[in-house]
């Protein structure tokens, strides 16, 4: 699936303009990633717990590869409110709201699903109508997806933001929105402004954790990540949480993600800046393949901070920010797939010597996606020849004759046929590791690439064959 960016009228991907301008950064992005949960405690009040392992539906084990909550931060000018608003059959948070200070921007990164949600629709053409200036709020609900439901899914959405404007007398469009649950189900909206007085009454800047509970569907895990930037000397902060576990293929994924910062950005800036990381961040990570009706991201900036208006994506004193906004959504994206349903391991695919980098994507794509590949990494079989089953099927341009393979630093394949040091032992103890590294050449280019999924378990089977249940 692939991703349409939407900020004001346009939803064009950055310019090459700004590519180039950003050029200097690509070195630095390739650094480690480093985990807003090695930063836990800076700067963060001592009264926030971390949030205990849970389970976005009864009766799952949470992912033996979960990434535990870190203690986000507060993020001045946004306060966070949760709900139970009853939109499963359980009692459990579904409900949540997050309240934006006057002058916040925004930005987002949408499905290109053909069949897009009300909410998918509705955040589109508000972003549009106010160029993405004097975001108010954010509602998103879980439990009901309000996607392949025509125009009384697209009234149910537009009732929703009527009823929370009237609650913080703005208009309309100053809110955004957002669903994730059951395809084909009409959003019952009267459950949403039934739970508005309580909404209001529990605004806090200190509920990350609710709030990344409160939307999660199958996921196993809530997941968050944070970053200290500085711009111009001044410390801003970034913080966001992400929901996603199945149905991710992306060019986004089954996947809603919010991140909030306190920097003083234009709606462009964020525009270019969430266009340009997604693609190194949401976008290359897969679980099942499977394309999603509500995938969603949205960036957005208070400016409560006191650090300087910026109206330009390649100002030098965003050279900071940028490499922490990157880590952030980098990290969203990798606890995706290590929560992706029924998981047990985490792979990430490399390919190199492609005739380009979309070619080599595509490859790493079709082996990160390749059933028969993901079975055996679950079974903790190195079988090589399925990779280069799924090399081939692509029909993009390689020499079968100069492809090699290795799993680690471990050589399985080269010119074309195994390894004269192929070792059978080393491979099978290499393959019983929570994290793995395949990394594959195909002989013609210069193109690179790469992929995190995981592997394919009886788990998501289970998962997935109840999922209204």
């Amino acid at each position: 699936m692939t991703k349409t960016p939407t900020s004001g009228a346009s939803s064009s991907s950055p310019s090459s303009g700004l590519e180039r301008a950003l050029d200097p950064l690509a070195n630095a992005l390739k650094r480690a990633v480093q985990t807003g949960a090695e930063m836990a405690g800076l700067g963060t009040p001592a009264s926030v717990e971390p949030a205990k392992p849970t389970t976005g539906k009864p009766g799952l084990e949470v992912s033996p590869l979960m990434q535990p909550l870190p203690v986000m931060p507060v993020v001045a000018g946004v306060e966070i409110a949760i709900a139970s608003a009853g939109f499963y059959k359980h009692v459990r948070p579904d409900l949540l709201v997050m309240k934006f200070i006057e002058g916040t921007t925004a930005a987002g990164v949408f499905t290109r699903h053909t069949i897009g949600s009300a909410p998918v629709d509705w955040c589109k053409k508000q972003l549009a109508a106010n160029e993405g200036s004097e975001i108010r709020a954010l509602v998103v609900n879980a439990g009901c997806a309000n996607a392949f439901t025509g125009k009384l899914g697209a009234d149910a959405a537009r009732r929703t933001a009527a009823a929370v404007s009237r609650r913080l007398d703005c208009r309309q469009r100053d809110i955004m929105l957002a669903s994730t649950g059951v395809i084909g189900q009409v959003l019952d909206d009267a459950k949403v402004a039934a739970k508005l007085p309580e909404i209001d009454a529990g605004f806090k800047a200190d509920a990350w954790h609710q709030a990344a509970q409160a939307i999660m569907t199958t996921d196993t895990f809530p997941k968050g990540a944070y970053e200290f930037a500085e711009i111009d000397g001044v410390e801003v902060r970034i913080a966001g949480i992400a929901k996603g576990s199945g149905m991710i293929a992306p060019d986004m994924a089954t996947m809603l993600a919010f991140i909030v910062t306190d920097a003083n950005l234009s709606a462009g800036v964020l525009q270019s800046l969430l266009g340009l990381y997604t693609r190194t961040t949401f976008n290359c990570v897969t679980v099942d393949g499977d394309t999603s009706t509500n995938d969603t991201a949205l960036l957005f900036a208070t400016g409560a901070s006191r650090s300087p208006k910026i109206s330009r994506a390649g100002d030098r004193r965003l050279s900071d920010f940028r490499v922490k906004l990157e880590k952030v959504m980098h990290n969203l994206a990798i606890q995706l797939v290590r929560d992706g349903e029924g998981a047990r391991k985490l792979v990430k695919i490399n390919v190199t010597g492609a005739s380009s980098p979309a070619s080599a994507r595509k490859i790493a794509k079709s082996i990160a996606e390749s059933p028969l590949v993901k079975t055996a990494f679950a079974g903790e079989d190195a079988n090589w020849g399925r990779i280069v089953m799924a090399v081939g099927k692509t029909e993009e341009e390689v020499d079968r004759d100069r492809i090699s393979i290795k799993f680690g630093d471990l050589v399985a394949a080269e010119n074309g046929a195994v390894s004269l040091t192929y070792n059978e032992a080393a491979m099978s103890a290499y393959m019983k590791n929570a994290e793995l590294e395949v990394s594959v050449d195909v002989g013609v280019g210069r193109g690179a690439a790469h992929v995190y999924t995981c592997d394919l378990t009886h788990g998501y089977i289970s998962i997935n064959g109840d999922y209204r249940s």
